[in-house]
């Protein structure tokens, strides 16, 4: 079987789309060189920031974000993998206009809590307040009861573990964003959150199991994973 080529539309940030490379080169059962995955990169960070279009403070991304799928399609990607979640919310728009699939970290993130979690009820999301505001994990899994930061703390806490001087966005994985980040987790714990969603993919940059004592539900992981996957032909799309 002839290996699927795998197309991440990417820049959203720089850091993020790193490390969805590099866990597709982990997760992938390689001994040599020849034997991993062929991936093209379009690596694109002049593309409006999402959160701020969906808040109404930015210009659209759509039109970007098209050119730089459609870049990918014409450089011979059979599909299309998005490091960025808040972008999910224009996803069906961006298909439209391109013909190769485009993954979508969400429903993969659905299908791996119902395969593994399905006892779980309570679930706690940190993400950007574009995804919170857009109800994206909210509509997903409609039969659970999601638990998101207040509006104080999505503001002073998670925002600024993204996009603050001294966050993610910013190249910076410790200090102040681990603080903070730990903060957030067991404010949502103690508001009953039996599990986590890294619910963007900074979070999931800094934030790994080890940290929390409930189970974390990481969709830049599980992307890497079902990229290999069908890559391999071992998978579906």
């Amino acid at each position: 079987m002839q290996e699927k080529i795998v197309g991440i539309l990417g820049g959203m940030g720089p850091d993020a789309t790193c490390v969805l490379f590099d866990r597709i080169i982990k997760y992938t059962n390689a001994k040599c060189d020849n034997e991993h995955i062929r991936i093209i990169i379009d690596n694109n960070p002049k593309i409006p920031d999402r959160t701020a279009a969906i808040l109404g403070n930015s210009v659209s991304p759509i039109s970007e974000l098209v050119k730089t799928a459609t870049n990918l399609q014409n450089s011979g990607a059979d599909f299309i993998i998005i490091p960025c979640i808040t972008s999910h919310y224009f996803l069906e728009e961006i298909q439209r206009e391109i013909s190769v699939p485009i993954l979508n970290a969400l429903e993969i993130t659905k299908e791996y809590m119902n395969k593994h979690l399905g006892n779980i009820n309570k679930i706690g999301v940190i993400a950007t307040s574009g995804t919170i505001k857009t109800n994206l994990f909210q509509k997903l899994l409609a039969d659970k009861e999601i638990i998101i930061p207040t509006e104080v703390e999505q503001r002073e806490y998670v925002m600024e573990i993204i996009y603050g001087k001294e966050g993610v966005k910013a190249g910076n994985r410790t200090g102040k964003v681990r603080e903070y980040l730990v903060e957030i987790v067991e404010r949502l714990k103690n508001r009953g959150a039996e599990a986590i969603i890294a619910g963007c993919t900074e979070i999931s940059i800094v934030l790994d199991q080890s940290d929390i004592d409930i189970p974390l539900i990481d969709p830049l992981t599980l992307m890497a994973k079902k990229s290999v996957e069908i890559a391999k032909g071992l998978g579906n799309k």
